[in-house]
């Protein structure tokens, strides 16, 4: 709080939520918060948010929602979405229901934790991975739990058309966002930019301007002049890392731009794989990546969570979108490991393909 309101030093949060003080004379003026990204392309970098950028993030959300109310923290904070929960809830005057961090993340738990929510307008921040675990456990608590949030943001991954489907079944008041460490977090939802948020591509690249854009990278001046620009009327923007369209004003992003896959001279767009492995019957999740190969360059690969047969999944995909782009090797994991943001972790899954790398890989 202290560090939001400018009258305390900038902060850093541990995973278990302690706040660590960050004195640096490299801090931007006004900085309230520090963020490492996730690192999953192996390249983590230290975001620093400004305080008034957190405040208009704050305030954009609750227009956008409907209100202020209290927030249910399903995420670690020292990642930019457990952040906004806390950071929110500062500015609404309300105080969070927090789960058990340091703990494996259960349907039970978050069950609990949402009982302790008192306030009438309640909200939650939650990735795919979080609801996909929730809408499958067949307790009649944990969809009775969900069903009490006005609104569950769900970020930080690509959410599979099926897990939509399956929220919507339940009737749940599920918003898709879109952003990251750099912009504050969420600040598109379900498409559409948040008030005081702008979004132009380049190229086909997303760039996200507005209040919300945070202020570069801690010690880094040259990633941060790379990354990082403003108008000649002073507004801030942000280029991102990913792919996206814009009609009429509704973003849809297509992908990372370096998740594209150059196998045998082939360019093949390992989100589109991705959706099409999703579709597959007994499919519960799926990353897709590129491995190293000598004679393809790059082969295309795939951790699967489900019961779906590998010549299934070949198949689908070589009648969708062509022999290219169907895996050569598909791990079967009975989950997909997860970094502290909940995100899949690509390093971890590229490390495995890695090891099981030969004939007998399956």
């Amino acid at each position: 709080a202290a560090a939001l309101a400018g009258t305390g030093p900038a902060i850093e949060l541990a995973p278990d939520g302690t706040p660590l003080p960050v004195h640096s004379p490299a801090l931007a003026p006004g900085t309230a918060a520090l963020v490492r990204t996730s690192g999953s392309t192996g390249a983590p970098k230290a975001t620093m948010l400004g305080r008034h950028a957190l405040a208009a993030s704050s305030a954009a959300t609750a227009a956008r929602l409907g209100g202020e109310g209290q927030w249910l923290l399903a995420l670690s904070p020292n990642y930019v979405a457990g952040l906004q929960v806390l950071a929110r809830s500062i500015h609404a005057g309300t105080t969070p229901a927090v789960m058990d961090l340091s703990a494996r993340f259960t349907a039970a738990a978050f069950a609990e934790a949402a009982g302790g929510l008192t306030h009438r307008f309640r909200l939650t921040s939650l990735v795919p991975t979080q609801l996909h675990r929730l809408l499958a456990d067949p307790a009649e608590e944990t969809l009775k739990a969900l069903r009490r949030f006005d609104a569950i943001l769900l970020g930080g991954a690509r959410a599979p058309d099926g897990l939509r489907a399956a929220a919507r079944r339940h009737g749940l008041k599920v918003v898709r966002t879109y952003g990251m460490s750099e912009t504050c977090g969420g600040c598109v939802y379900d498409g559409v930019p948040l008030d005081g948020v702008q979004v132009r591509l380049d190229g086909g690249r997303v760039l996200i301007g507005g209040a919300v854009v945070a202020s570069g990278y801690l010690g880094n001046p040259a990633l941060t002049r790379e990354r990082f620009g403003r108008d000649a009327d002073g507004t801030p923007w942000f280029r991102t890392d990913d792919l996206g369209e814009l009609d009429g004003g509704v973003l849809t992003v297509a992908g990372r731009a370096d998740d594209v896959l150059i196998t045998g001279g082939v360019k093949v767009s390992a989100a589109a794989v991705a959706a099409a492995i999703e579709a597959v019957p007994g499919v519960e999740a799926v990353l897709v990546a590129g491995v190293e190969d000598p004679e393809w360059g790059t082969r295309v690969a795939c951790a699967v969570v489900g019961q779906a047969p590998a010549e299934q999944i070949r198949a689908t995909v070589r009648s969708e979108l062509g022999a290219a782009e169907a895996p050569r090797t598909i791990l079967v994991l009975d989950e997909l490991p997860l970094l502290g943001n909940g995100k899949p972790d690509r390093l971890a899954v590229a490390r495995m393909h890695k090891a099981a790398a030969g004939p007998a890989a399956r």
